[in-house]
């Protein structure tokens, strides 16, 4: 028999939001359950050793008490607990609004745009013209430039390929959140292994990854060397550079090629037109 400490019970309404109608919900009261040590009483029930690790998982856990009508704001589901990686006693709370109502909101599908392709190949440029050219439509979009990324989410990666291959699971965990909320969101990295872009593929819904591959040849990009990085990589100041010392992998199924052959080059406005033609034909710019 465990002693419980009782704690005073608590309303919980939305009668505190002027622009939404009052919705009460049942009372929710909550006590402090003591560390429990493992009994062989409980038995072996796979159900019951669940809900055990639950309360041994701190020394003292705050449970809720509710009824049904209550257990999307109580937690009362703890059979949901999970692990993921290296993060346990982990449970996915949903939301009473959910992605197809967002998408109903801004009257556009959510997707993630993934433009690959080496170091001055023109990724950002396309990015920066897609984004004004959806903006322009009244279509909503967030671009995540490589670059701009490692100024905070991922500044404490590398270039190494273990880092590389963190910078972009990261990237894709982002992308997927942005295309939940229902906006068209634009990653441009050079995301060199096909292994990674295609992890980030997998994180998605069918057909909402799309794979934009600027096919355009090192010689012109090492021309182009808009940063000066092909110089001083060439020079030996960067090692494990993407088309010099270390490898590009192309797409093998993607669904936009966007390629330069010589001095045959579409401009980015109609780079960023072909892409739109695309998410037009799939429906992805209206609810």
């Amino acid at each position: 028999m465990v002693a419980l400490k009782a704690y005073p019970a608590i309303s919980c309404s939305s009668s505190g939001f002027e622009t939404c109608p009052s919705v009460p919900f049942p009372k929710v009261g909550f006590m402090k359950v003591p560390f429990l040590a493992p009994s062989p009483s409980l038995g072996s029930n796979g159900g019951n050793n669940a809900r055990l690790s639950l309360v041994q998982a701190t020394e003292e856990s705050t449970v809720s008490i509710t009824n049904d009508r209550g257990a999307v704001i109580s937690g009362e589901n703890l059979h949901l607990m999970a692990t993921n990686g290296k993060a346990t006693n982990i449970v996915w709370h949903k939301s009473s609004v959910g992605k197809l109502s967002r998408q109903e909101l801004l009257k556009q599908k959510g997707c993630v745009i993934w433009i690959t392709g080496l170091s001055g190949s023109g990724k950002s440029t396309l990015a920066c013209a897609l984004c004004q050219a959806l903006y322009s439509r009244g279509k909503l979009t967030y671009i995540l430039d490589g670059d701009n990324v490692r100024h905070g989410l991922n500044r404490d990666l590398s270039f190494k390929a273990e880092d590389r291959a963190e910078n972009i699971r990261r990237i894709g965990e982002v992308a997927k959140l942005f295309a939940d909320a229902g906006i068209i969101c634009i990653a441009s990295v050079i995301s060199p292994y096909r292994r990674d872009r295609d992890a980030c593929r997998e994180l998605l819904p069918e057909g909402d990854f799309i794979e934009v591959f600027m096919d355009v040849p090192l010689q012109i990009c090492e021309a182009r060397d808009p940063k000066g990085l092909y110089k001083l990589a060439r020079a030996g100041k960067i090692k494990g550079f993407t088309g010099i010392d270390d490898p590009y992998e192309p797409p093998l199924n993607c669904e936009l090629v966007l390629p330069q052959k010589g001095n045959n080059c579409a401009s980015p406005c109609e780079m960023a037109e072909t892409v739109i033609s695309y998410l037009e034909e799939r429906g992805y710019l209206q609810a």
